[in-house]
């Protein structure tokens, strides 16, 4: 067996690990990235790049299927050719998955070791039975995993994860989608817009992370009108003599049965820390993880980092990304700690119409203060608001909250059209630390859709009662 003295070891060679490995090199070169698949980021495989690329088709076909409304009428059916959409998907992903490799392959053969690392102590990993690695600093960046129920499993190749979608050859007739979260109502919305019979099934009622009441309810009158959403149900999942997916779901006390094509498994991830040893170290756990400083990476053993999805904190990819440098930095240059950049946090769906959450989450803001006396909030639907009338995209809703008192900017939450754009200004004003008045003082030109956002924050002014005296100003403030 082989046997290596490294100053860091990283486990994982996906977005965090690659971006760990990068900060690393920048203290010392003998730095080793193991990994047990391929090198290469989820997002460029299977994740974000590909599900845009089966988006964008979807949003073609159905645009060029409702041109009437403008007066614009197309001849004869539109054909949706699924053997050609996935071709370009596929191609496209590869070309993106290519740039990625390429950046690997430039680093040193020798640093990069293929195989499955596990813990034997704090400062020892073992990969297969080939190498091990003694590492006086140690990142975990080991990603995650789709999240699968027990009884799915028998369900065999009948039963697909989104990484399985992106290598059809062509497009199915029916898919169940288990799960209303970011993945589920992405692709299935996707699928569904392509001509696939799509059925999304959930058991909690929430749809696409969205935790705002007014919001969820004009998410969920919008997606109804397109979707076959089944958001509260219990299901039973089991195959026919066809080797069909037959899901048997209770809905309205009444009962329901659909046949498919596929189940896709779309229930969240799990990080991948539960295979890699961590029972040979004391390390202090947290709903699976290790726990880990947000602003350092460290965990409970002063020289392991961890990042990316492994973390279970925030599993988006410009988190991860941040994350690789704080944790890359950290064990590159330990025993020096350096807390990192965190930055608002954002999210979006690139669903039509789009979902996005900024800042502090309205259930988080609740759970925390005195709403409306502590806490205002402004809103506007966008179904009378100017330039998305003209586009026929005048569906939706937008709350933003503020602090009361001093107008300052804590968080929003969304459905509607240029959803991704909106939320970018919104986190970079929450990340200023700007009021609500500041906010106002900003450009807005006419017409266009940001003007919604403008009405929103007008109708949180007029709530607001701004801080007159230092008395007031403390118990706003109370830690200060």
């Amino acid at each position: 067996m082989k046997t290596i003295h490294a100053d860091v070891a990283i486990l994982g060679g996906g977005t965090a690990g690659m971006g760990a490995y990068r900060a690393a090199r920048a203290h010392t070169e003998n730095v080793y990235l193991i990994e047990n698949h391929a090198f290469g980021t989820t997002c460029a495989r299977v994740g974000c790049m590909p599900s845009k690329l089966l988006i964008a088709a979807a949003e073609a076909a159905h645009q060029a299927q409702h041109t009437a409304p403008f007066g614009v009428h197309i001849e004869g059916a539109v054909r949706i050719d699924g053997t050609e959409v996935m071709s370009r998907v596929k191609s496209e992903r590869d070309r993106f998955v290519g740039f990625v490799v390429s950046d690997v392959e430039e680093w040193s053969a020798d640093k990069r070791i293929m195989g499955t690392a596990q813990f034997i102590d704090a400062h020892t990993i073992q990969v297969d039975e080939h190498t091990r690695i003694h590492a006086k600093r140690i990142v975990i960046a080991t990603g995650s995993r789709p999240h699968i129920l027990p009884e799915w499993q028998a369900l065999g190749d009948k039963l697909i994860v989104n990484d399985d979608v992106f290598d059809w050859n062509t497009l199915p007739k029916r898919v169940a989608v288990f799960g209303q979260g970011i993945i589920g109502l992405e692709l299935g919305q996707a699928l569904a817009r392509l001509g696939v019979q799509v059925d999304i099934f959930g058991r909690s009622g929430n749809l696409g992370g969205i935790t705002d009441p007014v919001v969820l309810a004009e998410a969920k009158t919008i997606f109804h009108e397109e979707l076959n959403l089944h958001l509260n149900t219990k299901t039973h999942v089991d195959l026919d003599e066809q080797g069909q997916v037959v899901v048997q779901f209770e809905e309205n006390d009444q009962s329901h049965q659909i046949t498919a094509d596929y189940l896709l498994a779309a229930t969240g991830r799990t990080p991948n820390t539960d295979n890699i040893g961590l029972e040979h170290l004391n390390i202090e756990m947290e709903r699976g993880v290790p726990k880990a400083d947000p602003l350092t990476m460290q965990t409970s053993i002063p020289h392991i980092f961890i990042a990316g999805d492994a973390s279970n904190q925030l599993p988006l990819l410009h988190e991860a990304s941040d994350q690789a440098r704080i944790a890359g930095h950290n064990a590159g240059g330990f025993p020096n700690i350096e807390p990192g950049l965190r930055r608002s946090p954002i999210a979006v769906v690139f669903s039509d119409p789009q979902i996005a959450v900024v800042g502090t989450r309205f259930a988080q803001l609740a759970a925390q203060f005195d709403l409306p006396n502590e806490v205002l909030i402004g809103e506007v639907s966008f179904r009378n608001q100017g330039r998305s009338r003209v586009m026929l995209k005048n569906k939706g809703h937008l709350r933003v909250y503020a602090q009361q008192g001093t107008g300052l900017f804590l968080g929003a939450e969304m459905v509607g059209p240029a959803a991704e754009h909106i939320a970018h200004l919104l986190a970079w004003a929450h990340q200023q630390k700007m009021t609500i008045q500041h906010m106002l003082d900003m450009p807005f030109y006419h017409p266009v859709i940001e003007e919604g956002l403008r009405t929103a924050l007008r109708d949180a002014h007029k709530q607001l009662k701004l801080i007159t005296s230092a008395d007031e100003a403390r118990e706003h403030c109370p830690g200060e």
